[in-house]
């Protein structure tokens, strides 16, 4: 019997969502707050209800019952406080009884709702942030990590976004196909962050995040069922995610301890994941645009990586980190690009291009460092691991850390 304090998290993930963007835009609730406030209350019912009954045989239509009850409930109480709404209100209350939490009307809400959070009212990365935390489900502290920003910096920026919404009369709504196009790329970014988060989480005990990176495919396969977003930057990103998601089981051992490439077996690979990446990777390559997004070049990556070893693996990755660095820098994408140069040139010639990035404050600068010396000076090897290891708040990367200097010292 599945236990509910193990399955209502993942409920919570997947369904809250879908909930706050479904009563929103049937009810046009101006106040994103009282949709998420009704969605909480019903995840806080069925945390309670299940502990004692169990779960239910479809626990996610339980959810949505519940939370159309508690919509009826907040009308009615409407209707009490403000009886010069009533005509509005009997019109809702007409609505709640034709309100059908079907597939359709879940996968157009959310995509509607998206696309009315990345309103150019905001910034782009308070539009991200937003979508992130209304659509995503993520905390404060997952989307500070997702920025490398501080969590209070975070939650005044998402306070004041609410607010510039609520101001310009928020509402969800079909947009017209240059709105699309216009808000698209911020909509991407959202579904990039996402899956970063669940691939390899910064902000939990558990390195990998499974729910987080269906989520993100979730998203994105809806995009791709839009004639509108089902644009060559969409394809890739999904390629990207299936490529990764790809080598999720070949990443975490049964200790749940993270297993470093070099060592995964290829035989947990999901193949049939690794053909769906080649499927959209082709799809988004099918243009006349020569234009070749990041998404483009980082599921070029996740493609090799997903490829039989070959003596020019490497270098095709390498090529690609390089196009990759020239069109957005970043200390990430600039310590992966020093690890495939690692794996073409040597770990000697790669230390001299690693030490000049000089990301002294970054757990993966030593982490790398760490494994560059490991052949070279294996007390080195062991000071850098350690800094990572001080510098990570990770509990998974710290027992990765210290597994890697333990077997140097035996080695020694």
């Amino acid at each position: 019997m599945a236990n509910p304090n193990e399955i209502t998290p993942h409920l919570f993930r997947t369904e809250y969502s879908k909930i706050v963007a479904v009563l929103c835009k049937t009810f046009d609730i101006k106040h994103i707050e009282i949709a998420e406030d009704i969605a909480s209350e019903t995840f806080l019912k069925a945390s309670e209800y299940w502990a004692v009954n169990g779960l239910p045989d479809n626990p996610a239509a339980w959810l949505y019952t519940v939370a159309k009850n508690k919509t009826k409930d907040y009308f009615k109480h409407l209707s009490i406080i403000e009886k010069n709404k009533l005509a509005e209100i009997t019109t809702a209350e007409k609505e709640l009884q034709e309100i059908d939490f079907d597939t359709k009307n879940i996968s157009d809400s959310q995509l509607e709702m998206i696309f009315a959070i990345c309103n150019p009212i905001n910034s782009q990365e308070t539009q991200i942030g937003l979508a992130l935390q209304v659509l995503c489900g993520f905390s404060v502290e997952e989307i500070a990590n997702a920025f490398l920003s501080k969590t209070e910096t975070i939650k005044k920026r998402l306070q004041r976004g609410r607010n510039a919404l609520r101001a310009h009369h928020f509402k969800i709504d079909s947009l017209s196909e240059q709105e699309i196009h216009e808000r698209l790329e911020t909509v991407l970014a959202t579904l990039y962050l996402l899956f970063n988060e669940g691939y390899f989480s910064k902000t939990n005990d558990l390195l990998i995040r499974k729910d987080l990176c269906l989520e993100a495919i979730r998203l994105a396969l809806i995009l791709i069922d839009n004639q509108f977003t089902n644009t060559p930057n969409t394809n890739a990103l999904l390629a990207l995610m299936c490529f990764q998601s790809s080598r999720l089981e070949a990443r975490i051992n049964d200790k749940g301890e993270a297993i470093l490439f070099d060592e995964q077996d290829e035989a947990l690979w999901d193949k049939a994941l690794i053909e769906k990446g080649n499927y959209y990777l082709i799809e988004a390559c099918q243009t006349h645009s020569n234009e070749v997004s990041k998404y483009h070049l980082e599921a070029g990556i996740a493609y090799w990586h997903t490829s039989p070893a070959g003596k020019d693996k490497w270098l095709h990755i390498l090529n690609l980190y390089n196009q990759l660095i020239i069109i957005e820098y970043s200390p990430v994408t600039a310590l992966n690009k020093a690890f495939a140069f690692s794996k073409v040139y040597g770990n000697e010639k790669a230390l001299i291009e690693a030490e000049k990035l000089n990301l002294i404050t970054s757990e993966y600068y030593h982490g790398l460092l760490g494994y560059l010396y490991s052949e070279l000076n294996i007390d080195k090897a062991i000071h850098h691991y350690e800094e990572a290891i001080r510098l990570t708040k990770s509990k998974l990367e710290k027992q990765t850390l210290q597994k890697q200097i333990h077997l140097l010292k035996q080695s020694n």
